[in-house]
């Protein structure tokens, strides 16, 4: 295929940063976004690229080869059903949805049409994460035995399902992918609402991976001080990777050695993840090869978390279903 067309549906506060790397890797097209004041942005900022309030003109538009959703997560199944019907490629941001059965049924649409479908689990493009994965497949940490994901921060909007759709689509995803294993089941998950509503502002998850191996997942919008690491314990060494640091991000610690630990030298750590994860995103499209975090990895983070959800909630998921869609015609 020759050069690609891509449109950008949504252009909100993370919608902003994929449309500046798109631009600036020379295939933006258009915009779509319902807020007139994010369009008048884009067309100061990005002379020539096209805006419209109205989806239907990207359908339309048969040059456009690429299409990347970054709606509220409760338009997703929606919106990325219409584009690839409309047979287009699709990124879309993270979770591909909130539904298992929407996600496997995209996923399966995707494969059906030979079309891409990328989410974006943005860490599996992160080069520290990319890094650790090769330590680990060289075996230097030992067979892999436990891995914990740490991802609080603060989110004053809480313009989310819960804390856990929006951080923990990352944390699965990346502990999948480091380790090579996929996740089993769900062995625990609890939540805390501070504001005492069934928004979940702290979530906690346990989950077994393939060959016994045992994930830990915490995340929080109410943590003042950003704490973001991924420990991965071995038979023999253990990794901390923490991107808060600019320098020694990914360190190596023997287990049986005190005060012995090793700083992994990382190539091209500069490059900013998402631009890897655009520059992927064009790659598939071009290439019509499978993404890395593909609508099947999509859907198997979908599935761990929708029952992680029913263990944290019980019958409360129906009442929030509810909440949080009321939520989302007002949210922007």
């Amino acid at each position: 295929m020759g050069q690609q067309k891509i449109a950008i549906i949504g252009c909100g506060v993370w919608g902003r940063n994929i449309v500046r790397n798109f631009y600036n890797l020379n295939v933006l097209d258009t915009v779509c976004d319902i807020d007139e004041d994010n369009l008048k942005k884009v067309t100061e900022q990005y002379p020539g690229v096209k805006v419209t309030r109205d989806f239907h003109d990207i359908i339309n538009n048969a040059e456009i080869t690429g299409v990347c959703v970054v709606t509220p997560s409760h338009t997703h199944y929606k919106m990325v059903k219409a584009m690839l019907e409309a047979g287009k490629n699709v990124y879309v941001e993270k979770p591909i949805s909130t539904v298992a059965q929407e996600a496997r049924d995209l996923s399966e649409l995707a494969h059906e049409k030979g079309l891409v479908l990328m989410v974006g689990h943005l860490l599996l493009y992160h080069p520290a994460v990319n890094r650790l994965k090769m330590l680990i497949e060289e075996g230097v940490l030992g067979d892999i035995v436990y891995a914990q994901s740490d991802r609080l921060n603060v989110n004053y909007f809480k313009n989310d399902r819960s804390v856990m759709w929006d951080l923990a689509p990352h944390d699965v995803s990346m502990i999948s992918y480091v380790t090579g294993k996929t996740p089993v089941r769900v062995i625990s998950a609890t939540g805390c609402s501070s504001d005492k509503n069934d928004i979940m502002d702290i979530t906690h998850i346990g989950i077994e991976f393939e060959g016994g191996v045992i994930g830990q997942i915490s995340d929080s919008w109410i943590t003042p001080k950003k704490h973001v690491t991924l420990l991965v314990r071995g038979t023999k060494a253990t990794a901390i990777l923490d991107d808060t640091v600019s320098e020694n991000k990914l360190v190596i610690y023997d287990n049986f050695v005190k005060d012995n630990s090793q700083n992994i030298k990382l190539d091209y750590l500069e490059i900013e993840p998402l631009k890897l994860e655009c520059q992927h995103f064009i790659s598939c499209c071009s290439s019509g090869k499978k993404a890395r975090s593909d609508g099947d990895n999509g859907f198997m983070v979908t599935q761990i978390l929708e029952e992680a959800e029913k263990l944290m909630l019980g019958d409360r998921v129906k009442k929030l279903d509810e909440v949080n869609f009321a939520l989302s015609r007002t949210k922007k």
